[in-house]
C-alpha cells in the first residue's frame, strides 16, 4: 500500500484514503502536477503558505495566493511534491487538491 507522509503525529493514510482526501499518493516524474485552491472552502488559516512559501503568499485576509500570478491553479515542481501533498492533507477546510 502507498503511503502518504503527513508531519505532526498525525496518522498516514493509504493510497485510496489520500485520494479521498484529495491527495494524488502516486508518484510523479517531472513534477507534481497542479495545486487548486477552491477558494469557496477556504477561510484563510495560512497552513498552506507556511507548508508552500515557495508557491504560495497570503493576501491581506490570509487566502492564499500563487506567487506566479492570478488564479486558483498553481504549478508544483517536483521538488515540492511532498510538501504540496502536506498541505493538502492537513488543510483543515479541504480548500487544497492536487490533479
Amino acid at each position: 500500500m502507498t503511503r502518504v507522509d503527513v508531519p505532526f503525529g498525525r496518522r498516514a493514510v493509504g493510497a485510496r484514503g489520500a485520494r479521498a482526501a484529495g491527495v494524488d499518493a502516486a508518484p510523479r516524474a517531472a513534477g507534481a502536477g497542479t495545486l487548486h485552491i477552491d477558494w469557496t472552502r477556504c477561510d484563510g488559516r495560512g497552513l498552506c503558505t507556511e507548508l508552500l512559501p515557495e508557491l504560495l503568499d497570503r493576501d491581506e485576509w490570509g487566502y492564499p495566493l500563487a506567487r506566479t500570478g492570478p488564479g486558483s491553479d498553481v504549478a508544483v515542481p517536483a521538488e515540492l511534491a511532498r510538501a504540496a501533498r502536506q498541505a493538502v492533507a492537513l488543510c483543515p477546510r479541504a480548500a487544497l487538491r492536487l490533479g
